[in-house]
């Protein structure tokens, strides 16, 4: 596959000032300079200025950057064309590339290519798409730590620590009749076994909120008809997205939205109310508001705190204790005559700054994302790290037992293979082809 150059259009496809084209592969320098006035002859990392052309016929003006040998992103030879940015002529570039030979890239070849020459692990491959995907400053600083490798460094920390345990034991099997080996026995094995063991589960305990960091907080708002739902959703939304009347059972499906708090994303769903009913679509509505409840990351229960608390509103109270729930009593503009706990909002106002910080400080990712704490990044990598804890917990509860240490081994293997999938050192074809495939085309 590595012998084959790739190209691809690495810019959106837009009109812009400028397009990328990008192509790698073994003597892509030499296949450009067949179509190209200029001089790549050059050293590395110099731009050269010339016309693309199609025999006689000139296509583009142009400047071309070159990156020669192993230490290019891809691992090989690359290079990128700077055209004017129309979709026109940067396709017809495009189309000559593959007139003359090359083929067009699969999605996240590029990537791909760097990941097989060596240049990139795994994890670090996944953070470049991160990287291009994050939303937010949190998600971006997170990402780029995953490129320079901070996720490699602790990940190849925890095999070292692994592979100093069952060295330790690999010895006293292979070599019992030296007389200079200390005798190893479980009971030697398990403080270090167990420190390691709180590493992977220190590590996963941090990891557990990433999807929130990188894909938004999926957070209902609930209550029982005409408690404001809709108008909170306004609020928060600044527009007016949701119908608001006073009219019970307006909202009979979930409205959707988003909102940025800083570098916080709230993904909004305002559900149907939550009431008996005789009418088959608004109790479809309410059947779908409750199957959402249990899936999010956070529950806003909307109370009417102008009127006494009723049966709906216990109902959902309990429906909802145990979640991550923040308890609103709305319509403090018309004062309030239930005692529930909870923080006092008038949505129709725009009264919601207290509910605003108090998201902020639910959800400050700051310590994560401005430090050098130990995350992983996704969900393929939470649950390897998981297989790992788990396997190595066997392993202790093997040594807390009294079981051979020859017996043990087995399942610190299986800790420290898991360790390496992370990183992508024993990742099998049809894993790394479905990675890649969720990358762009030029990337």
């Amino acid at each position: 596959m590595n012998d084959d150059i790739i190209c691809a259009i690495a810019t959106s496809r837009l009109e812009a000032a400028i397009s990328i084209i990008r192509i790698s592969g073994k003597g892509c320098i030499d296949f450009v300079q067949s179509f190209f006035t200029g001089n790549l002859n050059k050293k590395s990392q110099t731009i050269s200025y010339g016309y693309i052309v199609d025999g006689e016929e000139k296509v583009d003006e142009v400047l071309i950057s070159i990156y020669r040998g192993q230490h290019t992103f891809t691992g090989e030879e690359m290079v990128e064309i700077n055209c004017h940015g129309g979709v026109f002529i940067t396709n017809k570039v495009l189309s000559l590339c593959l007139k003359k030979g090359a083929r067009m890239a699969e999605h996240g070849e590029f990537s791909k290519r760097a990941f097989l020459n060596g240049r990139i692990d795994l994890s670090q491959a996944e953070a470049i798409s991160d990287l291009i995907t994050a939303n937010n400053d949190q998600a971006a600083k997170l990402a780029l730590k995953g490129i320079q490798g901070n996720i490699t460094n602790f990940i190849k920390d925890l095999k070292e620590d692994l592979i100093k345990i069952i060295t330790q034991i690999e010895v006293n099997i292979d070599y019992p009749e030296y007389e200079d080996i200390e005798e190893l026995t479980a009971e030697k094995l398990l403080p270090g076994s167990v420190s390691l063991r709180k590493k992977m589960d220190d590590i996963l305990d941090r990891s557990k909120n990433m999807h929130l960091i990188k894909d938004g907080i999926s957070t209902v708002i609930v209550g029982k008809p005409n408690v404001g739902k809709s108008s909170l959703l306004n609020a928060l939304l600044e527009e007016d997205k949701a119908i608001v009347t006073d009219i019970a059972g307006t909202t009979r499906d979930v409205v959707e939205g988003s909102i940025r708090l800083n570098d916080i994303v709230l993904n909004m769903i305002d559900t149907a109310g939550i009431r008996e009913t005789e009418d088959k679509i608004e109790h479809m509505g309410v059947k779908k508001s409750l199957s959402l409840i249990d899936q999010a990351d956070l529950v806003l229960v909307v109370l009417d705190g102008s009127r006494p608390i009723e049966a709906e509103d216990k109902e959902l109270l309990e429906r909802t204790e145990g979640l991550n729930r923040i308890v609103l009593i709305n319509k403090s503009d018309k004062g309030c005559v239930i005692d529930t706990e909870g923080i006092h909002i008038s949505a129709k106002e725009n009264h919601i700054d207290e509910l605003i910080q108090h998201i902020k400080d639910e959800f400050d990712f700051s310590a994560i994302t401005n430090s050098q704490a130990q995350v992983l990044a996704n969900q393929r990598q939470v649950q390897l790290l998981e297989k790992a804890s788990q396997s190595l917990n066997v392993a202790i509860q093997a040594m807390e037992d009294g079981i051979p240490t020859d017996l043990i081994v087995t399942d610190l293997y299986d800790s420290w293979e898991n360790l390496k999938e992370i990183l992508g050192e024993q990742a099998k074809e049809d894993l790394l082809d479905e990675l890649f495939k969720r990358f762009c085309i030029g990337k």
